[in-house]
């Protein structure tokens, strides 16, 4: 462990929800229950197993009324995590155990639960998944609270008692621990673990609190009141910050307030061009509790709604009417905007418990989105009746990830063909003319764009898988960061073709990948012809005054001097000093590192 001091020091950890906060740091300190063992005599085992069965009852009771706060307050998707912990205190075999313990030990209650937990915990650990392990947490948080109740706490966690600005600092924060937070003055928080399918990043994003994952150490290196800032966007935490520190991260503060009050007069204004050529602005869209950023933003519509989450913080598979009415939801709310639903994209980083696949030595490359929706028909169809069923109540559009070819868009097409025939059969209304697309996220599918224009109604370029595998670099990787380079020669070269193949056979491409929220990089894209941008929602304002400040014909003769450069890095060069020719003040606005 490394020496404290009140010295500036810095940690990395994962961004996990953007934002800037500075304030005290409090700890929150979830020490174990400590349950000593007490055996108890034959005419004891009916009570300890009654108050099993009341503090099951009661921890039942609370998980509900959580639920139903994250339903009220955020949306009835997001609660839907918390069906998890009410699965772990309706588990049989669990339940059986404590209390066959109870009667063969002759132990009470707390002990016998509190063993019986700890070899539960200790059995996700140790498999080799990273959801099924970061489920362990939520075990744990739902053994606290039955604890609660047997030994007759009168708190479970420091949160229920917080008062004035502070930053919350944790080994890990459960979902419980996410909605205590409510109507607190939490700034942010930070955590020691946690990864891109935990609970607390998904609950972040839907609370709008800046928060930094797997920082390691985090609580064994900042001590409680030391001041500290988190950079939400970047990763970063600055502990004991200096002066200097301060000002800086203070600029950037107001630079976003800057913005915000620039930007505030063109949320209805088009993404329009001096010379007046239009391109679309959409939002990036995953938990219902984003909707009222997409349009406070001014989004003209959903451009990428991923529909992982549905499958992804719980034990079981989601249904046709789950499904059906969160997308109905959104296209309802959107109309007459378009809401574009890829279809299920799992693999690679992303995992579930409910589909059982072979640990593979090169996920990435390995069974992944549409390749996993053929060998997984049924789930594959259950999610297209569900799209196709929204599809009657709005603008509904739908694409499919990692298209490879042509093979695998006809095989996908023709399930979709089969379930549109059996929604007829039973009279169900659907969208016949739904536009379907294609997500170009590999180098063989911009190979072949001409190709495959001819059998979609659009293209939606990913450019963060695409850049991946173009130049072979792992995006999650930080050793390789400096060979991921968005304005990589090849990587425009396969973007023009596929805007080419695209505009060559009359349909739309949009970019749905993080290029689309850079505005030097948003600019190339707009000269290489591309249609529209779909990005987080916070990011349309700033790439709206990018579009607003330049000419169309410019940027195409940019694009095109780019295209004749060697490197990534000459790229950016070249267009920043354009762009700062064009338009001197837009770059003292940017996002820049402090």
């Amino acid at each position: 462990m490394a020496k404290k001091n009140k010295s500036e020091w810095v940690l990395k950890g994962i961004a996990a929800a953007p934002g800037i906060a500075q304030g005290p740091a409090f700890l929150l300190d979830h020490q174990d229950f400590i349950v000593p063992e007490r055996t108890i005599l034959n005419e004891e085992i009916v009570v300890e197993i009654a108050r099993f069965d009341e503090a099951i009852m009661h921890t039942k009771l609370e998980i509900q009324n959580i639920k139903e706060k994250i339903s009220r307050e955020v949306g009835g998707t997001d609660a839907q995590i918390f069906d998890a912990h009410l699965l772990v205190l309706e588990d049989c075999m669990l339940i059986d155990e404590v209390k066959k313990s109870i009667r063969q030990d002759k132990i009470c209650v707390e002990y016998a639960f509190s063993r019986i937990l700890k070899r539960y915990i200790e059995i996700f650990e140790k498999i080799q998944d990273n959801y099924i392990k970061e489920r362990s947490a939520d075990v744990s948080d739902i053994g606290r609270r039955v604890l609660k109740h047997l030994m007759g706490e009168s708190h479970l966690h420091d949160l229920d008692v917080l008062a004035g600005d502070i930053v919350v600092v944790a080994h890990d924060i459960s979902p419980s621990d996410a909605v205590s937070m409510y109507n607190k003055k939490v700034l942010a928080f930070l955590t020691d673990i946690g990864g891109q399918t935990a609970h607390t990043a998904i609950i972040a994003k839907s609370l709008g609190v800046p928060a930094v994952l797997g920082l390691k150490d985090a609580t064994l290196r900042i001590s409680n009141q030391d001041e500290v800032i988190i950079d939400g966007r970047k990763g970063v935490v600055i502990v004991n910050p200096t002066e200097e520190t301060k000002r800086l991260y203070q600029r950037e503060k107001e630079k976003i307030s800057k913005l915000e009050g620039l930007f505030h007069n063109i949320v209805n204004s088009p993404a329009e061009t001096t010379d007046l050529h239009e391109v679309k602005l959409l939002a990036n869209f995953e938990l219902y509790g984003e909707l009222p950023a997409v349009q406070k933003y001014g989004a003209q519509g959903i451009g990428l709604y991923r529909t992982e989450f549905f499958y992804m913080n719980r034990l079981d598979l989601p249904s046709e009417e789950e499904q059906y009415n969160a997308y109905r939801q959104i296209a309802v709310a959107m109309a007459p905007h378009p809401v574009v639903i890829r279809t299920l994209d799992l693999g690679g980083d992303k995992f579930i418990s409910s589909i059982q696949l072979p640990k593979e030595m090169m996920p990435f490359l390995g069974s992944r989105a549409i390749r996993l929706c053929l060998e997984e028909q049924e789930i594959f169809r259950t999610q297209l009746r569900a799209i196709l069923r929204a599809s009657a109540h709005g603008n509904i559009m739908m694409m499919y990830p990692m298209i490879a070819g042509a093979g695998e868009l006809r095989a996908a097409n023709g399930i979709l063909k089969g379930v549109k025939q059996r929604l007829r059969d039973k009279n169900i209304p659907f969208n016949e003319a739904m536009p379907v697309g294609v997500m170009i996220e590999v180098p063989a599918a911009a190979m072949t764009a001409d190709v495959l224009a001819h059998e979609v109604d659009f293209f939606s370029i990913g450019t963060n898988d695409l850049i991946q595998y173009t130049l072979a670099v792992d995006r999650a990787n930080e050793k390789m960061a400096h060979f991921y380079e968005p304005a990589h020669p090849a990587v425009l070269r396969l973007i023009r073709r596929t805007v080419s193949a695209a505009h060559d056979a009359g349909i739309k491409v949009s970019v749905c990948g993080e290029m689309a929220s850079d505005p030097t990089l948003a600019a190339i894209l707009l000269g290489l012809g591309v249609d529209s941008f779909s990005m987080s929602p916070s990011s349309i304002p700033l790439i709206k005054r990018a579009v607003r400040s330049l000419r169309y014909a410019d940027v195409q003769d940019h694009a095109r001097q780019a295209l004749k450069l060697s490197t990534g890095s000459e790229v950016m060069d070249y267009m920043v000093a354009e762009l700062k020719k064009a338009v001197p003040d837009f770059y003292m606005y940017e996002n820049q590192n402090p």
